[in-house]
C-alpha cells in the first residue's frame, strides 16, 4: 500500500517529497483561483497566427515580461494601435501551463494607453520630481571650457551620433569622444542608456556626457521621461547634456540634465567652444593689448619729454646753484645769529664782572678799610678777642702789616 502524499507544501520532507506533477497541478489550481485583472506593459514581441495572437508584455521600468495570448479578432479590432513598442493595458486571466511549468495571460481585452493618459502621468511624475528638487537650478553644474573627453550615448549608426561628433570636431578639432551605442527606442532603452551613463560617469577622463537621439513620435521618446533614467542622471557626478529630439520635444531628461540642447547638432555649441571664435578673440585681445601698449609708450614718452623740459633737467647745474644759495643763506643767518649771541654774552660777562668788583672785599679795602686777623687767621671783630701780647695781621688794599696792640 503506497504512502499518501502530504497535503501542504510545508509538510513535504526529503523522505516524502511532491512529484513535479503534484506541484505543477497545485500551482495551476492556485492560479486558476485568481480573478481576471488589468495589467499594463509594453508590447515587445507580436506574432499573429490564425485565430490566436501571441505577444510578450514587458514591464516599462524593469526587465520583466509575461507571455500573453489574445484572440486574433480582438487584436484586429484595435487596428494599428497595438504594435510592437506600444503601451497597452490588458484584461486577462492568469493561466499556468502544467506541462511546461510556465505562466501566461489569457487576454480578453487589449486597450492602448492613450497619449492624454500618458501626458497626465508624465505631468504627475514631473511635479513629483520637481518637488524633490531634481530640477532646481542650484543643482546644475557648469560644463568645462574644453573637456578632455566627451562621453556620448546615442543610437547605433544613428544620425544623432554624426551630428554631435562632426559638429563638435568642426568647432574644436582636437575633441576626443568615448561613444556608447545603445538602444534609444523600445523597451531596452532605459536599462541600456542607464548602464552606459553609469559606465561613462565612472571614467575619470570623461568631463561631460551627452545623451543624444534624433526626433521621433511621442511614444518613441517616452523612455527619456522614465523615472529611473531621470534619477540616474540626477545621481551622476559628471555634467550631463540632454540632446533629445527637436525643439518641441521636452522629455523629463531635459529638466534634470545640467544643460538642455534643442537638437543633437545644438549640443556641439554647448560642450566645446568654437576654435575660430577663440582665435578671433585672441587676435582681438592681442590687438587691444598692442594698442594699449603703444598708447602707454606714447604717454610715458610725453611725460619724459615734459620732465626733460623742466629747468632742473635742461640745466643740471641749476639745482646745485639753488641748493648752494640756500646753504649760503643758511650759513649767513647762522653766523649772524651766533655773532649776536656771543656779543650779548660778552656784555653779560662785563656786567657781571663790574658787579663782582663792586661787591668784592678788595674794593672795600681800596676805600681805606682794613681787615685785622689774629695769628690763627681769625678775623677780629671785637677788641675783647685780642690779648696785649698778640701779634695781629692787618690787610689793606696794597698789602699786609703786622702790628701789636698798644699798652
Amino acid at each position: 500500500m503506497s504512502t499518501p502524499l502530504p497535503e501542504r507544501a510545508a509538510d513535504t520532507t526529503a523522505e516524502q517529497p511532491w512529484p513535479v506533477r503534484t506541484l505543477s497541478l497545485k500551482i495551476s489550481d492556485y492560479v486558476d483561483k485568481m480573478a481576471p485583472l488589468w495589467v499594463e506593459g509594453q508590447v515587445v514581441q507580436l506574432n499573429r497566427r490564425p485565430g490566436t495572437c501571441y505577444l510578450t508584455l514587458r514591464d516599462t521600468e524593469v526587465d520583466m515580461s509575461l507571455s500573453v495570448t489574445v484572440p486574433a479578432n480582438t487584436l484586429d479590432a484595435m487596428g494599428a494601435a497595438v504594435r510592437e513598442g506600444a503601451r497597452v493595458v490588458v484584461h486577462a486571466k492568469p493561466t499556468f501551463w502544467t506541462k511546461r511549468g510556465t505562466l501566461h495571460l489569457d487576454a480578453r481585452q487589449v486597450r492602448p494607453v492613450g497619449v492624454g493618459e500618458l501626458l497626465a502621468r508624465l505631468e504627475h511624475l514631473k511635479q513629483l520630481l520637481r518637488g524633490e528638487g531634481l530640477f532646481d537650478r542650484s543643482r546644475k553644474r557648469p560644463l568645462p571650457f574644453v573637456p578632455r573627453t566627451v562621453g556620448l550615448i546615442t543610437g547605433r549608426r544613428g544620425a544623432a551620433e554624426k551630428d554631435v561628433v562632426q559638429n563638435t570636431r568642426r568647432r574644436w578639432p582636437a575633441t576626443r569622444f568615448e561613444i556608447r551605442e545603445v538602444a534609444v527606442q523600445g523597451p531596452d532603452t532605459v536599462p541600456a542608456v542607464t548602464e552606459a551613463l553609469r559606465e561613462l560617469d565612472r571614467m575619470p577622463q570623461v568631463d561631460v556626457i551627452v545623451i543624444a537621439r534624433g526626433g521621433g513620435s511621442f511614444e518613441d521618446l517616452l523612455p527619456f521621461s522614465n523615472e529611473s533614467l531621470v534619477r540616474a542622471v540626477a545621481e551622476a557626478t559628471t555634467p550631463v547634456v540632454s540632446a533629445i529630439g527637436h525643439d518641441v520635444d521636452t522629455p523629463l531628461l531635459d529638466f534634470v540634465a545640467d544643460v538642455r540642447a534643442s537638437t543633437p547638432t545644438d549640443a556641439a555649441k554647448h560642450i566645446v567652444p568654437a576654435l575660430e571664435d577663440q582665435l578671433a578673440g585672441l587676435t582681438a585681445t592681442r590687438e587691444r593689448a598692442t594698442r594699449a601698449l603703444r598708447h602707454r609708450l606714447v604717454s610715458e614718452r610725453r611725460h619724459l619729454d615734459a620732465l626733460r623740459s623742466r629747468p632742473v633737467l635742461a640745466d643740471p647745474h641749476t639745482i646745485v646753484r639753488l641748493r648752494r644759495q640756500e646753504i649760503d643763506g643758511l650759513l649767513e643767518r647762522t653766523t649772524y645769529r651766533l655773532r649776536s649771541r656771543l656779543e650779548r654774552a660778552a656784555d653779560q660777562v662785563d656786567h657781571l664782572r663790574a658787579q663782582i668788583r663792586a661787591l668784592s672785599p678788595l674794593s672795600t679795602l681800596e676805600r681805606g678799610y682794613a681787615v685785622v686777623r689774629r695769628p690763627d687767621d681769625t678775623v677780629v671783630i671785637d677788641p675783647a678777642q685780642v690779648q696785649p701780647t698778640d701779634l695781629l695781621r692787618v690787610s689793606v688794599a696794597r698789602g699786609e702789616l703786622t702790628v701789636r696792640q698798644a699798652t
